[in-house]
């Protein structure tokens, strides 16, 4: 139980916890916006049915419609909600993360141990096959 507790009191559970949260009610704001904002103007271009923007393979058959505007409406939902993912949450957190790397002192790469020791044998035999070196 312990073990649980532990883990359920990790900083990053909880982060995500928050974030699904955030998310779903962000969601419940875009589809709202595309729904009674954009579909209206999508559906006017469409002409002066009430279908909207689409078409009708077999007239009177509702099952043969082709929306458009709804693809339209998700496309829109997808970019707007991607843009605000991006500008809010992932280019702060970039710029964040460099401004850390920023004051952190350059690290030091070290050879791994097999290349630094096989340096050293081919070291040491170039000066015993070539003792005037």
């Amino acid at each position: 139980m312990k073990g649980f507790k532990d883990f359920v009191m990790q900083g990053n559970v909880i982060d995500l916890a928050v974030g699904v949260v955030i998310g779903g009610a962000f969601t419940a704001l875009v589809t709202g916006f595309v729904d009674y904002i954009i579909n209206p103007v999508v559906a006017a271009a469409g002409g002066s049915g009430s279908i909207g923007l689409g078409y009708q393979i077999i007239d009177g058959n509702e099952n043969t419609f082709i929306n458009v505007g709804a693809l339209i409406s998700a496309i829109i939902t997808f970019l707007i909600t991607a843009a605000v993912v991006y500008f809010v949450f992932v280019l702060p957190i970039n710029r964040a993360r460099e401004f850390a790397n920023r004051n952190k002192p350059a690290e030091v790469e070290s050879a791994p141990e097999d290349i630094v020791l096989l340096t050293e044998i081919r070291d040491a035999l170039r000066t015993n096959s070539n003792p005037q070196a």
